[in-house]
C-alpha cells in the first residue's frame, strides 16, 4: 500500500479501435495535479467537456462500465481504469476523441506498459483508504460480492461457466504492481463465437475480433497461441474487478472475494459499500508497504 498519490510524469498517448463502434480512437494520457483523481476528457465535442471516473457517474453497465455527466459518455473504462489502478495512479487526465475507448487487445497490458512508459512520479499528498472493518455483503441469484477486513487489496474470484474450456475457476491476488503487471494486465476479455455473431447482427462488437478478445467455440480457442494463462477467463474477471471497484474513488483495503460477478452487479456492490459507512474509514498510511 502506497503512502503517497502518484500521477505519470509525461503525458502518452495510443490509438485503437472501439470495440462495439468500430471506430477509431486516439487517447492521451497527461499528469494531474494531487487530488485531481481520473477524468476523461472529450475533445472531439464542443467546449470539450468532461467526467470524472466514478461510481456516481456510471450510466451503463449491459455491455461494458459506461461513464457520463453533463452531456459527456464514456464507454468501455474498466481495463485503462484496472491499469491506473493496478498501477498507483491516482491523478490522471485522459483525453479521448470519440465516446468509446480503444480496445486495444482486450487486456490492460497495453494500457499498464504505456502509463510505465510515461513514468510515475510521487506527489505531495497522501493517499486516503477504505479501511473495511466490518464485512460487506451483497447476494442475489446466485452471485455474489463480500469484502472482509484486511491489511492490503485482496481479490479472491470465482466464476462458472457450463463450457468445458471454462467450467470453474477461482484465483487469489494481493493486488500489488509487480503482481498486476505479470499475473493480471494481460488476460483478455472473452466471449463465445455465437454470441459475438449475434452482437455483430444487431450492430454491436463493430471493432470485435480475435485480435482484441479470446473467443471460443463448442470445444476450442479459435485464438492463434491460444490461450495467455492456463486460467485467463478468470484472471480477466479480476482485472474487471480491479477497473470497476476503483470507481469508488479511493483504494480498498480490504479482501473483496467476488463469486460469478460482473460489471452490474460490481456497481450495485460499490452503491451498498457505499452506503454502509458504519462498516469503512477513511485512512492514511504512516509508512509505505508495497
Amino acid at each position: 500500500m502506497r503512502l503517497q498519490q502518484q500521477t505519470i510524469s509525461t503525458p502518452v498517448s495510443c490509438s485503437g479501435v472501439g470495440v462495439h463502434s468500430g471506430k477509431i480512437v486516439n487517447l492521451a494520457i497527461k499528469p494531474a495535479l494531487v487530488n485531481h483523481g481520473i477524468r476523461f476528457v472529450r475533445i472531439d465535442l464542443p467546449g470539450s467537456p468532461g467526467v470524472t471516473a466514478h461510481f456516481n457517474n456510471v450510466v451503463d453497465t449491459s455491455l461494458a462500465t459506461v461513464i457520463g455527466a453533463e452531456g459527456c459518455i464514456v464507454s468501455t473504462v474498466e481495463h485503462l481504469m484496472a491499469g491506473f489502478s493496478g498501477m498507483s495512479i491516482d491523478n490522471a487526465i485522459v483525453e479521448v476523441d470519440a465516446y468509446e475507448l480503444p480496445i486495444m487487445d482486450g487486456s490492460a497490458g497495453p494500457f499498464t506498459r504505456l502509463i510505465k512508459s510515461a513514468g510515475v512520479v510521487r506527489q505531495e499528498g497522501f493517499k486516503c483508504y477504505f479501511k473495511v472493518n466490518k464485512p460487506i455483503c451483497l447476494s442475489e441469484n446466485g452471485k455474489s460480492v463480500t469484502v472482509f477486513p484486511a491489511d492490503e487489496f485482496r481479490i479472491t474470484c470465482t466464476i462458472a461457466y457450463d463450457h468445458p474450456l471454462i467450467g470453474t475457476q477461482t484465483c487469489d491476488f494481493v493486488i500489488e504492481r509487480e503482481t498486476f503487471e505479470k499475473e493480471i494486465s494481460s488476460a483478455r476479455t472473452f466471449g463465445f463465437l455465437h454470441e459475438v455473431e449475434m452482437m455483430k447482427r444487431y450492430g454491436l462488437a463493430r471493432g470485435g475480433s480475435l485480435e482484441n478478445a479470446v473467443v471460443i467455440d463448442e470445444d476450442r480457442v479459435l485464438n492463434d497461441g491460444g490461450l495467455r494463462y492456463p486460467d485467463e477467463f478468470v484472471r480477466h474477471k479480476v482485472l474487471d474487478c480491479i477497473g470497476d471497484f476503483s470507481l469508488i474513488g479511493m483504494p480498498i483495503m480490504g479482501h473483496v472475494m467476488a463469486k460469478k460477478s460482473g460489471h452490474a452487479f460490481n456497481h450495485a456492490f460499490l452503491e451498498k459499500f457505499f452506503l454502509e459507512k458504519g462498516s469503512w474509514e477513511t485512512v492514511t498510511l504512516s509508512t509505505d508497504s508495497a
